[in-house]
Formats: structure tokens, sequence, C-alpha cells
């Protein structure tokens, strides 16, 4: 079963920024490119981030447009630079009062969901702003040195925190979570199941968070058998999505089903074993199969589709 993929990005990776990760901690070149006219800075509030009127693309200012805000209050976090050079950043303008209704930002555009507009932004544009949200939203929840206590100091462009405390001097970096996502497959049918927050009819992969001490392999097996009482042998990778929510890695799998008697935990509503002929009637928008699948957003989506392609 040859189900590995070269070819797919899925949505929010593939981002057309060089993220330049050697110029983070050279704290003088990043204080020019912060005030540069010619640099590039995207807004968030409440981890909304600013797009242009109609969702046509990501609501770009420059540092001038900033100017009137204390960049004391409003940390940037550096994205990396294009290929013209130029370089782009994330700022959090959550602390200032109703800034949705103020100048410049309501002049760009306007604060939305990510995921809700993510497919109809430009190539590239969910990327760059997943990464924004997710670093953005990591400094907001680790302010604190988990060690000491001691407030920590943003550090290396955003892409850390320092603790100040000299008998500490810990440091902290922004955490990726990696999460398993998954079809088991028995011939010509794969498992999907339900969580009772889904929409109605709506059936998935299964899902769960990689344990310390566990290889992907393993992590696929337990969380099947866990959720849905399957056995499962080999576990072949098909591909990777960055997820915002707050800040995972969803890694997509096959599995070769070993068992087929169901036994569902409290996590899921329902799980059933779906014909590739069931899944691609849905998939092709069919009325009447009783399912509905993820929305192309999801890697969920992506891997039902390569199980419908493989038949």
């Amino acid at each position: 079963m040859s189900v590995v993929s070269t070819a797919v990005t899925n949505t929010f990776a593939g981002g057309p920024l060089d993220r330049c990760s050697e110029l983070r901690s050279n704290a003088e070149w990043l204080a020019e490119q912060r005030v540069a006219p010619q640099s590039r800075i995207v807004a968030y509030y409440r981890l909304e981030p600013l797009v242009t009127r109609g969702a046509g693309g990501i609501g770009w200012l420059s540092p001038d447009e900033l100017a009137i805000y204390p960049e004391a209050d409003l940390p940037r976090i550096f994205l990396g630079k294009d290929d013209a050079g130029v370089a782009h950043f994330a700022v959090d303008v959550s602390s200032i009062e109703d800034a949705p209704s103020q100048s410049p930002f309501r002049d760009v555009g306007r604060f939305m969901d990510l995921r809700a507009i993510a497919l109809r932004l430009p190539v590239g544009d969910p990327s760059t702003l997943a990464t924004g949200k997710a670093v953005l939203d990591w400094h907001a929840r680790h302010q604190f040195c988990a060690v000491c206590g001691t407030q920590t100091e943003m550090r290396d462009g955003g892409y850390m925190r320092k603790c100040p405390n000299e008998d500490c001097n810990a440091e902290h970096f922004p955490r990726v979570d990696p999460v398993v996502i998954m079809l088991a497959v028995r011939g010509d049918e794969a498992l999907i199941g339900r969580q009772a927050m889904f929409p109605a009819g709506m059936y998935s992969a299964l899902a769960g968070f990689v344990e310390p001490g566990e290889n992907i392999e393993e992590a696929v097996r337990r969380e099947i058998m866990e959720e849905a009482g399957i056995k499962v042998g080999a576990v072949h990778y098909h591909s990777t999505q960055p997820w915002p929510w707050p800040s995972s890695l969803m890694i997509g799998c096959f599995a070769d089903a070993e068992s087929t008697d169901i036994v569902i935990d409290d996590e899921l509503e329902d799980a059933r074993w779906a014909s590739r002929s069931l899944l691609t009637a849905s998939y092709n928008g069919e009325q009447g199969t009783g399912i509905i699948l993820p929305p192309p957003m999801a890697i969920a989506h992506t891997l039902m589709k390569a199980f419908i392609e493989q038949g």
C-alpha cells in the first residue's frame, strides 16, 4: 500500500517566507527591520489576523502605520523574509482598546477567524498566518518561567522566552504538539468516526496526541485501539499539517487493520467501516450517503481523498 505523498501541501503548510532562523539572535538587525519602511507587519486581535476586505489576502501594515503605538506594548514576532529580502513580522494588538475600529486596522480590512477564511486566502497566506497565530498564542500562555515563576522576556525574534532570574536563566521555546490522525483500512473499507461536537452527519479520521516515549506508529496503534477497539499492524505515513489551535502538528497516516469488531470509547459518538464507494459518493456531494466528509481545509479530508483515489 503506497500512501506516502510528497506532492500534498495541506492547508497551513507551504509558507512562502524564508524563516531565516539564523537571524533571530541578531538583535541589531531585527531592530533595524522592525522600523524599516519596506518591512511588513500583520496584526492580530485576539488571535484573529487582519485581512483585506473580502478576505483577499493578508492585511499587511508598514512600520509607519503602527508608529502611533509604542513598540514596547506591541512586541513583534519575526516571521521571515520574502524573495525580495523584505522582513515580515506579526504583532498582537489585543491591548489596543477597540482595535478593530481604530486606524490603521479599519482602513486596511478586518480581523477575521483564520479557520473561517483559510480556504479563501491566496496560496501561502494561511501558512504565514498560522505561524503568527501559533507563536503569539504561545507567548500569551507562557508569560512566566515554568521553573521559578519569574516573568520571562521575549528573545530571538519571538522564538524564545528567557528567564531574567540569574539563579535560573531558563530558556523556553514555542512548543508544537504532535497529533496522529489516521484511517485504519481493511480492503475497500476505512474506519471513520464522529464526536458529538461534530456537525450532524460528519465523520472524520480518528486522531489523538502522541504521548511521551511513543513513536508515531505506536501512537497510531494505541489511539485506534483506545477509540474503536480495532487492532492494527503496519502504519503508513502520508503527510503532515500544521494546526494552530493552539499549536499542533497533525501527522497523517494509514494503518492496516487486523481486526474488524468496533468497540467505541467515550471520546466517540459513533464509529463505522465505510466503503470506498460510499466515501466517493459523499466526496462527490451525492445525496443520501448518510455521511459528510470533513472540509477540504482538514488533513482528514486529504486522507479520505487519498483513500478514494487508491481504488
